[in-house]
């Protein structure tokens, strides 16, 4: 099959859209498809900023909200244009990663199935790009439904999304949890030190890394409020950051607070490849998310690349972290905003290295068995073959 990934935000990007993307393009192409990725990358920059960032920011500064709706439909009108000139590609199939690709292919006349990755009103409520009770909020919802119900397969990254789709719009759709490339996450631990001296981290330090975008739902304060209590045993810890996002200045404001600067790393945005440095060079992986405006975690990327890394993983028990993590089994599960239990269980595997080694080792053999990129682009080439048969 000739198969086109469709996005309209950027690609590649730091983010867990932009790894899967890339991560199913790998496990077609390895099962013999030939996969095309289209995305907001490809307008031209300046585009971009005339067409949408700038007009959307200064309709935000009139009507919080407006901007961020005008941002998606604009975005899809230039996805569509792109993929009208694809057409003659002659692609059997769309796979759109969110609602206006969705859009942008129907438009444009292309057979479409449509993976939905969370909740695209919800999120803009969380993440404060539209207001509650807004005008922006019905809208979006209401985009949501037509979508669902226009695309011609749904896929859902974990099954309360799959409960999502088929409460607001009355669609079933299939839940195939994201997964990893098995080959390309897998235990460094020989490399350690090389990477802690590369990097710039103490060699003897104990380091806990969070390899997350720097948003509310991923609860990335909570880490830093954890973190005292165990630096009264570890007075050496590290706790390191791989993210950006609009949660960056209350970090810093509580990091300064609580005096811990020097114990406290935020590396910003970067490359993939270097994640997986970091989680070699980790003593522990933390996916410390939460729920927030009514989202929770779909089957979290950065834990499974966690757990395939070799790094033991503490996650919060909420959304599809409960379905990916055994507690006491190949992780350690915590409740979620509970800075005591938090703080208790980073002591807990520093304290027991034997028993983070045996989670991590068994983390490692889940990940094998039922999260590898292979069986998951074999799942999702049977559904584009039965849409494409509609």
């Amino acid at each position: 099959m000739k198969i086109l990934l469709a996005t309209v935000y950027h690609h590649p990007h730091v983010g867990g859209l932009s790894v899967h993307v890339e991560t199913l393009k790998a496990g077609l192409e390895a099962r013999g498809h030939e996969v095309d990725v289209l995305s907001f990358s490809d307008i031209p920059e300046f585009t971009q900023k005339a067409k949408v960032r700038g007009p959307g920011f200064l309709m935000n500064k009139v009507a919080k909200g407006k901007g961020f709706v005008y941002g998606l439909q604009k975005r899809k009108e230039m996805l569509q244009k792109l993929m009208e000139k694809a057409k003659r590609n002659n692609y059997d199939i769309v796979n759109a990663q969110e609602v206006y690709a969705t859009f942008a292919a129907i438009d444009a006349g292309l057979p479409v199935v449509s993976t939905v990755h969370g909740y695209l009103t919800y999120e803009a409520l969380s993440a404060g790009n539209i207001l509650k009770d807004s005008a922006e909020e019905r809208f979006l919802l209401q985009e949501e439904i037509k979508a669902y119900r226009g695309t011609r397969a749904i896929i859902t990254v974990d099954t309360r999304i799959k409960e999502y789709v088929k409460r607001e719009a009355g669609i079933n759709g299939t839940a195939i949890r994201n997964f990893i490339n098995v080959d390309d996450f897998r235990p460094d631990t020989e490399n350690k030190a090389a990477y802690r001296k590369k990097h710039g981290v103490d060699e003897e330090a104990p380091v806990f890394f969070v390899p997350r975008r720097l948003t509310k739902k991923n609860g990335v304060i909570y880490p830093i409020l954890s973190l005292p209590a165990v630096l009264e045993k570890y007075p050496n810890a590290q706790l390191i950051f791989a993210g950006t996002g609009e949660a960056m200045d209350e970090m810093k404001r509580l990091i300064a607070e609580r005096g811990i600067e020097k114990n406290v790393r935020l590396l910003g945005a970067i490359p993939h490849q270097q994640i997986k440095e970091y989680y070699a060079l980790a003593d522990v992986v933390l996916v410390p998310s939460i729920h927030s405006a009514g989202v929770e975690e779909a089957t979290s990327i950065s834990a499974l690349e966690a757990m395939g890394s070799g790094q033991p993983l503490i996650a919060c028990a909420v959304g599809g972290l409960k379905e990916i993590v055994d507690h006491n089994v190949d992780g350690l599960l915590v409740e979620e905003k509970n800075v005591e239990e938090l703080s208790a269980a980073m002591t807990e595997l520093l304290d027991q290295p034997e028993k983070g080694r045996q989670l991590a080792e068994r983390a490692r053999a889940k990940i094998e068995a039922e999260y590898s990129h292979l069986a998951a682009a074999e799942k999702y080439e049977e559904i584009y073959k039965k849409a494409i048969n509609r």
